[in-house]
């Protein structure tokens, strides 16, 4: 059966596999991009009713297309960014393959580049580039054993309150996800418990701005590595209900129990770290620290922006930070469901070759990755903060696409070349009676260059 050949083959079919596209496109590279499912099919099928995106859609978005029917400080749907996705992977013409798994990539054995093998049949691509993205398995932690609480799940298989048994409910996690959705349960009459970690906690807005504005006039959006100790620190920002400062007390006010981590379980007992205060100050001493920034940056500048003193007016704790639960029987408290906003880990295991390290994340610089010939799309800071949004995808598609080329490029100075074993023999063995002068080398030989 005869295996089809290709430059590139792009695996994954959301905004980082189209942004690739868009920029091979550019540079005439042939190439082809395979999704399992549909365009963006995770904002479809993996995300909750209600989900909207954290940033307005003036500001995260392709280059090429605004989203329609929307105003500038908007904060689209889960569906309304899926249909971008799909309308821009059609306004460029991406040549994807929808419904087409690729289950491994090896190297060809005597051969150059990879052999894709998929549920469609085999391609032989010069290049692959992985652009599946961080939200391939949904991380639960190892606390709560099976049967400890009639109802268990995470955050991407929840869907809307009415999904969830009839009783109080455990939220553990408190970055984008687990605020929303504690917040929307709340709001349901569920009695709701908030597991609260370390976080960052920026204003929603702040003197006319959004904080995504913010982060990119302070040059915050370009910064290429994490805070040290940062690197899992969630931000807790919210464009729900038109987009709010995210604030523990305001949720405590509305009902919500705050806990600190959750940490074990025994004998249908939960135990929380004893770190909420910590976790809430931190997330705190972060807002007041952009709040400085901007302020700064406005006097430096001499922008005319309206004060904003509340934005600095935090309150009092509640009670629950200040003699904070650190154990609750889960049956006692009525609890029937917990649910896990945990985050997610990749999943590379259909990439069998040397660019993993020990514990399956790629070794990449900038999405080059340690396998010559192998690519990486989509990661948080691949190349700087702003790298897992809509528009930091298309950046770092750009330089990778320009690395593609590159090598394309020295492999086409390589195939131009004359076979070096036919010159040589031909020099060696001068054809009888001819008195040509041998090709001209491009380098002196040492005698010559000694002479």
């Amino acid at each position: 059966m005869s295996v089809e050949e290709i430059e590139v083959v792009v695996v994954g079919g959301g905004q980082a596999g189209i942004a690739m596209s868009e920029h091979l496109g550019d540079r005439a590279v042939p190439h082809v991009v395979l999704e399992r499912h549909r365009v963006a099919e995770r904002w479809r099928s993996e995300r909750w009713d209600s989900l909207v995106t954290n940033g307005p859609v003036w500001h995260d978005r392709f280059p090429g297309l605004e989203f329609p029917g929307l105003a500038p400080e908007d904060f689209a749907t889960k569906d309304q960014v899926a249909d971008y996705l799909a309308d821009y992977a059609e306004k460029i013409g991406a040549p994807i393959r929808c419904g087409v798994e690729v289950t491994s990539v090896r190297r060809r054995p005597g051969g150059r580049g990879f052999r894709v093998r998929t549920s469609d049949g085999d391609i032989h691509a010069r290049y692959v580039v992985a652009a599946t993205g961080p939200f391939q398995r949904p991380v639960v932690p190892p606390i709560l054993p099976e049967g400890a609480v009639p109802h268990q799940l995470h955050s991407s298989a929840y869907r809307n309150p009415a999904q969830l048994p009839e009783g109080a409910v455990l939220v553990v996690g408190s970055g984008s996800s687990g605020v929303q959705i504690a917040d929307e349960l709340r709001a349901a009459g569920r009695r709701v418990y908030l597991s609260v970690g370390p976080h960052d906690r920026p204003p929603r807005r702040y003197r006319g701005h959004d904080f995504v504005w913010w982060l990119g006039v302070l040059g915050k959006w370009e910064a290429a590595t994490p805070p040290q100790g940062a690197e899992h620190v969630t931000i807790a920002v919210s464009g729900a209900h038109g987009g709010h400062t995210v604030d523990f007390r305001t949720l405590a006010a509305r009902g919500i129990t705050l806990v600190g981590r959750t940490e074990s379980f025994d004998a249908g007992t939960v135990r929380f770290a004893p770190d909420l205060r910590d976790n809430i100050a931190r997330g705190d001493a972060d807002h007041l620290a952009l709040l400085d920034e901007a302020d700064a940056y406005i006097e430096r500048n001499g922008l005319d922006l309206p004060e904003e003193p509340q934005a600095r007016e935090l309150g009092e704790y509640p009670e629950s930070v200040t003699d904070p639960v650190l154990e609750l029987d889960l049956a006692a408290a009525g609890i029937t469901t917990v649910l896990w906003a945990t985050g997610f880990t990749a999943d590379y295991s259909w990439l069998q070759v040397d660019a993993l390290d020990a514990d399956g994340r790629p070794r990449h610089q900038r999405g080059v990755s340690s396998e010559p010939g192998v690519y990486f799309m989509g990661l948080p800071w691949q190349s700087r903060r702003g790298s897992s949004f809509i528009w930091g995808a298309w950046h770092d598609a750009r330089y990778v696409a320009d690395q593609i080329s590159i090598q394309r490029g020295y492999m086409r100075h390589h195939d131009a070349r004359p076979d070096p074993r036919r010159r040589s023999q031909s020099q060696a063995q001068p054809p009888s009676g001819s008195h040509a002068n041998p090709s001209p080398r491009p380098f002196p030989s040492p005698s010559h260059a000694q002479g």
